[in-house]
């Protein structure tokens, strides 16, 4: 069973083909630039730069590459049974993999407003799949839901109990990324009575408590802005800073809106959202990048902290996503003055963690550390199977 996934940015679309239920991939790509001048198209081993005005031509690109007959993957597009879709928030109505239907699209048109760099995309992406290919079941597999296991106490507000069942609580996000990842700690450690901290740590950036195999908290909340510091999101930011500039200095709520989600985080403190390019700048002497960095790893240090005294516990951490797997620099930052809770990093296997498996802990450390690449395409083609199998 041919099986297609799509990650739908607001200028991007990653998919992934799979063969289910084996999970063999079939092909793997990315549509980038979409809407601007001349967009860029990989799939396994094609590329072609041209303009790409919509998700539409980024899919009919797709397609045509699927069909051609010299790469010999499908003969028609009928042969996939089924499209599944990373949407980022379903709110307190989808809690699983599901169906779309209009009214399943109708509400994650609703949800915009606590996802508006995501949710748009997403729903762009589902259309668009409708159009390509009709016959295909369209599935749903929401970022939140691996969180709806967190606790009441960790989950609500201190504000009055009218918002809460309002439906203003925690969320959390990346949940398809930390549901797979703790899957293969757990794994790992040969049973499910664990203690994890999974660290998502990409552009956008998140931790969670994983107690059991279940989301116990995590540091993103309402919408995906709170928490750890990101690529160009605030991270934890005192509220009454909102109202200072809202009251005081005359901003709108739009601006302090772009202002928290797309001019800060490390954008704001180093001058770009690109880990790589910071750590560069700080290995010569850029005092804003070593501040930037010195920042990004303690607010990562807090909340290992925090989730380690809630567990009251820890058998491991996972570092995962584009930074938690490529950056040795912020793993050694992030695992080092943690030894009073048991975390030490051998810091030559963190220089190159592929030769070990993925393993850096130090042989004196009784909790472990682990750099597990993130698979959300794998996790959503599973559910999507399970769902419609």
């Amino acid at each position: 069973m041919k099986i297609l996934v799509l990650n739908s940015g607001s200028s991007s679309l990653k998919f992934q083909l799979f063969e289910m239920p084996e999970g063999q991939v079939l092909v793997k790509g990315l549509a980038e630039r979409i809407g601007e001048q001349t967009a860029h198209f990989k799939a396994n081993d094609y590329e072609v730069s041209r303009p790409l005005p919509t998700h539409k031509e980024a899919l009919q690109l797709l397609t045509d590459y699927l069909l051609n007959p010299d790469n010999q993957i499908i003969k028609d597009k009928n042969e996939i049974i089924a499209v599944g879709h990373r949407v980022v928030h379903g709110g307190n109505t989808f809690v699983q993999p599901t169906l779309i239907t209009p009214e399943v699209k109708a509400k994650i048109k609703e949800l915009f407003s606590l996802a508006p760099l995501h949710n748009p995309a997403n729903l762009t992406g589902i259309e668009t799949a409708e159009q390509i290919f009709p016959k295909a079941e369209q599935v749903a597999i929401f970022d939140t839901a691996f969180h709806q296991t967190i606790p009441i106490e960790n989950n609500k507000y201190a504000i009055p109990d009218t918002f809460y069942q309002e439906g203003i609580r925690k969320y959390g996000f990346h949940g398809i990324s930390h549901q797979y990842v703790s899957r293969a700690a757990n794994k790992r450690l040969g049973r499910t009575d664990t203690k994890l901290i999974t660290l998502h740590l990409g552009n956008g950036a998140s931790a969670t408590a994983v107690r059991n195999g279940k989301s116990y908290d995590t540091t993103m909340g309402f919408g995906p802005m709170n928490g750890l510091i990101m690529g160009t999101r605030s991270g934890d930011i005192d509220q009454s800073i909102i109202f200072y500039l809202l009251d005081k200095m005359g901003y709108t709520s739009a601006e302090i809106q772009t202002i928290l989600n797309k001019k800060s985080g490390m954008m704001a403190l180093a001058g770009s959202n690109d880990l790589r390019d910071i750590e560069t700048a700080a290995r010569q002497g850029d005092e804003k990048a070593r501040l930037a960095l010195k920042m990004y790893a303690g607010a990562i240090q807090k909340y290992i902290g925090n989730f380690t005294a809630q567990m009251n516990g820890l058998d491991a951490i996972v570092f995962t996503a584009g930074i938690g797997e490529n950056s040795d620099v912020v793993r050694r930052m992030v695992s080092q003055n943690l030894d009073y809770l048991g975390i030490r990093a051998d810091l030559e296997k963190n220089k190159d963690p592929k030769t070990y498996q993925g393993d850096i802990t130090a042989e004196n450390s009784p909790v472990k550390i682990w750099v597990i690449p993130t698979n959300e395409e794998k996790e959503i083609a599973q559910q999507t199977y399970t769902l419609i199998h």
